[in-house]
């Protein structure tokens, strides 16, 4: 792996994680599931790089890669039906 392939891979990861940590203080201050699953997602896609930065011969081609994106994926979309289907609260 060359090195601007190893640095944009720890970008991409420090770029999940920060993400993360952002959704993650918003459903703590909040106490919204919605932003949980995003959490949970970016964190799994952050996963996702660090795997693929630490094999021997890295292949996005792989079919083990394109199901953890699938699952980051459907957190997003669990997340979007759950806020949808939630009662509205009414406004004070």
């Amino acid at each position: 792996m060359s090195s601007i392939h190893e640095l944009m891979q720890g970008a991409l990861v420090l770029g999940f994680l920060a993400i993360g940590v952002i959704f993650l203080r918003f459903w703590r201050d909040g106490g919204d599931r919605f932003f949980l699953y995003f959490a949970l997602s970016f964190f799994v896609q952050a996963a996702n790089r660090i795997a693929l930065a630490l094999l021997a011969t890295p292949t996005e081609s792989s079919p083990w890669h394109y199901c953890v994106r699938l699952l980051a994926y459907l957190l997003i979309i669990v997340a979007i039906i759950h806020k949808n289907r939630s009662p509205k609260r009414p406004d004070a």
